[in-house]
Parts: C-alpha cells; structure tokens; sequence
C-alpha cells in the first residue's frame, strides 16, 4: 500500500476532498533541560491505518513539566499528549474514521492481553509504555504542534469521536479525567466516609468532584482560597485553608476523632506524605497521586502495620473504564460538570514557552493551562 504523506494529501485535495495540508508546521520543540523552543518542523507522514490530526486543542500537564524540567528524556522531542483535534488526513485500511472527524486521542494504549492487563494493572503492560503518537522526532505524544501522526494501534484503540455540541476544551480532559476516576475507584469509597483531597489544582478539584459523587463527605484542603472557591463551583463545600489551619486536626475535627477514611494527595513532591499518613484513620487508605518522581520518603512502618493504613498508588489510565469517562466528560459539558472552567489561560502556539512558564510556576490564578496550535 501507498503511504499517504503530507506532500501526497496536498496533490490530492482537489481531487480527493482532503484537505490541504502544508508541509511545515509550527512546534514547540524540547531541546534540553528547561530549553523550549518555538520551530518549524516537517508536518508528520502517516501510513497505512493512520491518520494525521490536526491539534486544536492540548492541555499542559505535570507529566509534561517534570520531563522538560529534569531532562528524563532525551532531546528532540515534542511534548503534548492531552490532544484534542480534527482528522485532516487518513492512511490505507482506516475504518471507522474520516476526514474532519472531530476526536481525542490517548497518546498510548495497552494491548489487552498480557499478564499485566488479565490483572487490569494497564500503565504495566509494555506495549502501553510505546508512546504512539508523534509531531516529529522520538514518540511524545506531540500536541505542542499543529499536526500529530497518530499510529496504527492507537488508531484502533485510543482514538474516540467527540460529540458535536462538546468543545475541544472539554474534550481534552477525557485524558487526565481518566486517570483521575482510576484514582477514586481504587478507593472504593462509601457514602458514610469522609475523605481529604490534599490540593486544589485542576487535578485536585477533579479527584475531590469524583470524590464527592460517591455520597462520601469530601474535605479539600490548599493554600489558596482563589482555588477553594473555583472547588466550589463543583460542589465541595468543606474547604481547609492549609495556610493557617493544622489539616491533620481539621481531618479528625470532621470524623469524630478518628481521621479520614480516605487521603488523597495530590500535590507533587513528598513533602505532605506524612501529613497525609497522619489524616487518615487507623484501617484508612491513602493513595498518592501525584508522586510521579523517583526519590527517597520514609514514613514509621508501624503506621502499616499497626495501625493497619494502607497505602495506594494510582498511576495513568485504564481502558476498563472508559465509557465511563466518556460519559463524565461528554455528557457532563451540559449537565454542571463544565471542565472549562478549570482553564485559567489559554495562549496561542507561538506562546507555548510563556504556557510552560506559567504552568510550571503556580500562583493563586493559575489553574489549567491550555495551548491552542
């Protein structure tokens, strides 16, 4: 089969009803350790069973931040996987899918059949660690750019339309909304818990809003009272202002004494894990979220094995409950769960350097950062 090239979706398109693709396009290239830069690179060729996506939308996340800023990665790589876009080109035996389809894509998939998906542990499976999508140089996922080669496997598994009345912003949340839901239904919480979510950025909001829909009584606690008040506008009505107040005391205040059922943390580093620890009940549960970096922690062992916690890690995404999420996302644009409204800035492509600045310097104002290509 013929493989269907930029440079080929461009001789076509008065021809074919494709549209004109250009050859170059504009990227926001990791060059080294905090060095981004803003280039025009060779729009991706595609081949049989895939298709090129023009990116509309892609959301900045930690994951994101924490490679550019600690060089985990090696360079050139183009960075961006929370991408939502319209199809402007598709390679031989695609099905399902055509030219100007309106989708979001996850950036890597599981293959469904290893030992590692038969025990639904999916971000273990090594076919889920292949990267699939790509604006150019090594697999990043690549929405920091105009156009993304979407590979084969992805095609088949990770690319999913989205409705028409859902705006591309919303859209891209199915991604991290994913993993949060992952998170929550590790838990498996009950209506007469109470639970902490430590941290209100737009993924702690998301984990305490999930929280919350279990009928479990849902603590939030953060520096910040901006954020208190966006949480909010999503129901979580029993904030903690973490700047004056002791969260540990204020968890037992509002179990009778006992501590949280639950602990969340949602802030990175490992600086809170003992706070965390200590606001969970003996017998409670802890999971760490958003400690995604190697590193040394020590907490008393004892708080394990005599007061019984149990502590939980969440890492990515799981297909098993991806109807799910397409439900919460989709459906819940026009039913009171608006995602939008995490978004604090929105800057054009050429400006995905100040987007990385700002994302990577939270303040009171600052929630979810988007770059529109």
């Amino acid at each position: 089969m013929a493989t269907l090239t930029s440079n080929a979706a461009q001789q076509q398109a008065p021809h074919s009803g494709l549209a004109i693709i250009p050859a170059t396009m504009r990227a926001a290239v990791y060059r080294g350790v905090n060095d981004v830069r803003v280039e025009t690179v060779p729009v991706p060729q595609i081949g049989p069973g895939e298709v090129l996506l023009r990116v509309h939308a892609c959301g900045v996340c930690g994951t994101d931040l924490k490679k550019i800023h600690t060089g985990s990665h090696s360079a050139p790589r183009i960075f961006g996987h929370e991408i939502a876009g319209v199809i402007a080109a598709i390679g031989d035996g695609v099905e399902n899918f055509s030219i100007g389809d309106r989708v979001i894509v996850y950036h890597h998939t599981p293959c469904g059949h290893c030992y590692y998906c038969r025990k639904k542990t999916f971000a273990q499976c090594d076919a889920y660690k292949r990267v699939g999508c790509t604006a150019g140089f090594e697999p990043s996922g690549g929405g920091f750019a105009q156009y993304v080669r979407v590979m084969d496997w992805i095609v088949r598994r990770g690319l999913i339309k989205i409705p028409d009345r859902v705006p591309f912003d919303q859209a891209a949340f199915v991604e991290p909304v994913n993993t949060v839901l992952k998170g929550v239904r590790r838990l498996d919480l009950a209506p007469d818990e109470t639970i902490l979510v430590i941290g209100q950025g737009p993924i702690g909001i998301l984990l305490a809003a999930l929280a919350a829909r279990t009928g479990a009584k849902v603590l939030t606690s953060d520096l910040y009272p901006e954020r208190h008040a966006l949480a909010a506008a999503y129901g979580l009505d029993h904030p903690i202002d973490a700047s004056r107040d002791d969260v540990v005391a204020a968890a037992h205040a509002a179990s009778d004494g006992r501590g949280a059922d639950a602990v969340i943390l949602a802030v990175g580093g490992n600086s809170l894990i003992p706070t965390a620890i200590d606001a969970a009940r003996p017998g409670g549960r802890v999971l760490f979220f958003a400690q995604t970096q190697h590193g040394a922690a020590t907490f008393d062992p004892a708080v394990v094995c005599m007061d019984e916690k149990t502590l939980l890690g969440s890492y990515s995404s799981s297909f098993e409950i991806e109807p799910d999420v397409e439900a919460l996302v989709f459906d819940g644009y026009s039913s009171g769960f608006d995602l939008t409204r995490l978004i604090s800035h929105r800057f054009p492509l050429e400006d995905a350097v100040e987007a990385i600045r700002v994302a990577s310097n939270p303040t009171a104002a600052s929630m979810k950062i988007f770059i529109h290509p």
